[in-house]
């Protein structure tokens, strides 16, 4: 099973499941961090491994803007 890196957009508590698992709705991020498919995810909570977004470089004209840090997961 090949892992994904996702950005997550919210838990879905309302869906009831088992102990330690959860749903999440998120976008699939492709090689340059662009979100290729959106996506709802029954993962184990402890399978989840969030990473924090590395800022853009200073030749992107969008780094203009101001950056919130955003968290993607690594779905295993």
């Amino acid at each position: 099973m090949k892992p994904i890196v996702v950005r997550v957009i919210r838990e879905l508590p309302n869906r009831h499941t088992y102990d330690g698992w959860l749903w999440l709705d998120a976008y699939e991020l492709g090689k340059k961090g662009e979100a290729v498919a959106r996506r709802e995810l029954f993962v184990m909570r402890a399978g989840v491994q969030v990473q924090v977004q590395a800022p853009r470089s200073s030749g992107d004209a969008r780094s203009l803007a101001p950056i919130r840090p955003v968290k993607t997961v690594e779905v295993v």
